[in-house]
Formats: C-alpha cells, sequence, structure tokens
C-alpha cells in the first residue's frame, strides 16, 4: 500500500469519493503480446524475458508471456517465462481456435485468455454468425478447460456489441467453464461511464471475477480503467508505459499510482519500481517516451522556471506526490526561463563559489545562451559561464 504521507493532494477527492471501495485490485500485463504489437517493435524471446523478470520483481500479479502461435520466437518466449520461476503468474494468450488451445496444451500452460469477437462489426468483417462464433467459444473454453488450463474469456471489441448479444457470448463462455472474463474496449472509444456499465452488467449476470482491458484512442485509457475498478471490476489489464496498436492501451503503472494515490484502492505493484520498469521497457522496444508522459516522464520532478525554482525547497507546494513513490529524483536545470533561485541551487550543487551579487549577472548569462541555442544550458556551459561572468574559479 503507498505511503500517503508522501501523497500531497490534499482533501477535495476524500470529501467526492468517499465511501469507496477498498478491495485490492490485480494488475493483468499485457506488454509481451498486446504492447508488442505498437507498430515497429519487435521483442525476442529474451528481451521478454528480462522484462517478465522486472515485472515480477515490480510486483505484477499476472503476466501474459505471449500468443505463442505468432511464430516460433513466441512459443519460446512463452516457454522461457514459464519455467522462470517467477512469483507472478504467467498466462497465455489464444483465439477461440483449436490449433491456438493446442499450442497453450503443448506448453502446459495453466492460464490463458481466448479472445473472440463478440461486435457485429467485427464479425461481418469476418463472414462470421453470432451462432457460429457462440459455437467456437464454447468449444475452445470447454477444450482449454478439460486440458487443466484456467480460462478468462476475452470478448474483443465488446464496448461495440450489442448488449444482448453480449450477455449471450460470456454468459456461453461461463458456461462453458470461462472462469473469469474481460470486458474489452478494442477501439478504445469507451467512455468511463461507458466502462462501468458494461462492468457492472457483466457482474450482474456472472458470478466470476471480471477485468477491464481498454486503450487510449480518446486518451481515457486510465479513467477507464478507474471507472470498472469502481463498478467491480477486480482486475486491470494494461501495458508498461501504454504500449500498444495505435494509442496504445491503458498504462498500468498510471492506473495503479491512480487507484492508490488518488482514489486509495490498493494494488500489489511496487511503485518505486516505476521508472526502471519503464525505461528498461522503453530500451527494449526502441520506444522513448515524452518527457513529460505521467508517472514515469523525465520532466516530471525537473524545474527549469525560476518562479518554481522558488519553491523547490518545499516539495508539496509544486509536486502533487513525492519524487521517491516512483523511484525518481528531483531536479534543478538552467534555461531561458531560469530564476535566481535556480542559479543559487544549481551553484550549490555544483559546488560552484559565486558571490550573490554576481548572480543576477550570471543569470542573464544563462538566460541568453538558453535562449540563443533554443535548449538547456549543461553544467559544463554553466562553469564557463561562471568564469567568464567572475572572471574566477569555477570550482574545479
Amino acid at each position: 500500500m503507498i505511503d500517503r504521507s508522501k501523497v500531497w493532494t490534499g482533501d477535495i477527492n476524500r470529501q467526492a469519493l468517499d465511501p469507496q471501495p477498498r478491495t485490492t485490485i490485480g494488475l493483468y500485463d499485457t506488454t509481451l503480446r498486446d504492447g508488442e504489437q505498437t507498430i515497429g517493435v519487435v521483442l525476442g524471446p529474451e528481451d521478454k524475458l528480462e522484462i517478465a523478470q522486472a515485472l515480477d520483481a515490480a510486483g505484477v500479479d499476472r503476466i501474459e508471456a505471449g500468443f505463442p502461435r505468432v511464430s516460433d520466437d513466441d512459443f519460446h518466449a512463452v516457454r522461457l517465462i514459464a519455467d522462470a520461476g517467477l512469483r507472478a503468474e504467467v498466462w497465455g494468450f489464444s483465439r477461440a481456435v483449436q490449433a491456438d488451445v493446442d499450442a497453450l496444451v503443448e506448453l502446459g500452460v495453466r492460464a490463458s485468455v481466448i479472445e473472440s469477437p463478440i461486435s457485429d462489426g467485427k464479425l461481418d468483417a469476418l463472414g462470421v454468425s453470432r451462432d457460429t462464433m457462440l459455437d467456437r467459444i464454447r468449444s475452445a473454453v470447454s477444450f482449454a478447460v478439460a486440458h487443466g488450463i484456467h480460462v478468462a474469456f476475452f470478448g474483443v471489441d465488446s464496448s461495440r456489441a450489442d448488449l444482448e448479444f453480449f450477455d449471450r457470448a460470456y454468459e456461453a463462455a461461463v458456461e462453458a467453464g470461462a472462469a473469469e472474463v474481460v470486458v474489452v474496449d478494442t477501439i478504445g472509444i469507451a467512455t468511463p461511464e461507458a466502462a462501468a456499465l458494461l462492468v457492472s452488467r457483466a457482474l450482474d449476470r456472472l458470478d466470476v471475477p471480471v477485468h477491464w482491458h481498454g486503450h487510449d484512442d480518446f486518451g481515457l485509457g486510465t479513467a477507464a480503467a478507474i471507472a470498472a475498478v469502481q463498478a467491480g471490476a477486480t482486475w486491470v489489464q494494461g501495458t508498461v508505459n501504454g504500449m500498444g496498436e495505435r494509442a496504445g492501451n491503458a498504462d498500468l503503472v498510471e492506473v495503479a499510482l491512480a487507484l492508490e494515490a488518488l482514489y486509495g484502492i490498493p494494488t500489489r505493484l511496487d511503485l518505486t519500481h516505476a521508472r526502471r520498469l519503464s525505461r528498461l521497457v522503453a530500451e527494449k522496444a526502441g520506444t522513448p517516451l515524452p518527457p513529460w508522459k505521467a508517472v514515469t516522464g523525465e520532466a516530471l520532478f525537473t524545474r527549469e522556471s525560476g518562479a518554481v525554482a522558488a519553491q523547490f525547497h518545499d516539495p508539496p507546494a509544486i509536486e502533487p506526490y513525492a519524487s521517491e513513490l516512483v523511484g525518481a529524483e528531483r531536479g534543478i536545470v538552467l534555461g531561458k526561463k531560469s530564476g535566481i533561485d535556480s542559479i543559487r541551487i544549481a551553484l550549490d550543487r555544483l559546488g560552484l563559489d559565486v558571490p550573490a551579487d554576481r548572480h543576477a549577472e550570471l543569470l542573464a548569462a544563462v538566460k541568453a545562451l538558453g535562449t540563443k541555442h533554443k535548449r538547456l544550458v549543461t553544467d559544463t556551459e554553466l562553469r564557463r559561464l561562471v568564469r567568464k561572468t567572475t572572471g574566477g574559479t569555477d570550482g574545479t
């Protein structure tokens, strides 16, 4: 559970939200399958194993190791991860197709998502009738369960499905032996209210745990996941860094921090691993993050603005939570927007002795250099400016 003393969000959320559920939410990571569907990303088996080990160390409950039928590499990756002795549950992925389930059985996978499209738009695109798809769902789920696989049925595009068929598809899967179900916003179109409606509908009709799996096409991935949890979903599926097709999936770390810090709903994720995990995935996938990205962006605890630097000594005045909660460090950088306090803090950090009456002159030089090059001023450049401005030593 998060250290509440390091969360500085005031009292408004409690007033708006109480009473609030406090059930611990399970986190199901699909970086190695859905995340790899990001355009141009290829993760080899060893890459996937390293990421899985990092997810496990961070406390992720379930790791979707991959879709074994995609390639020999994916088959091998699932085996590597399943044999790695992780604390997390290792899950597979399969369509409601016999050959896919056969691959799970061959690997000895103990738990898996089994997916099937359930919206009329998807069924029409495939040229498959509703009744035929129901037969496929029943057949695949029952076969997997008969071979000892714990199944979560994943209704593709369920957020655009006819609600009557939504009910029929999930009921058919549970009757065939699915122990859990996943409500899926495949195209990222669900508002938070729609996510809550769909999860509530599933819970009203089924006596099994419900997951939420959402995408971020309208920028609502995290909000929809939170709404799903408030409606009773006990599992959230997502990826590290929000990787995935199109606009990506809900970012699992963002969801976890929002649940814990804003809603007081616990997860088992150790958020101090957030940055390390994010950097590893970005490096392996070759997908750098924008510096302003929530939770893991490099700019979140770094300040250039002089007005903010004047309050840098008082973190709650300028930040919503402590940097150490997510494994980050605070810092001041210099550039066009710096102020006198920025100069003082930077000089102290570098051990540079510059008289206070020369700080304004040095600030002017920093601003001029930052403006000229349209970037930050480096420590080396600051030392050079100290020599030029003061005519003295830069402390080196």
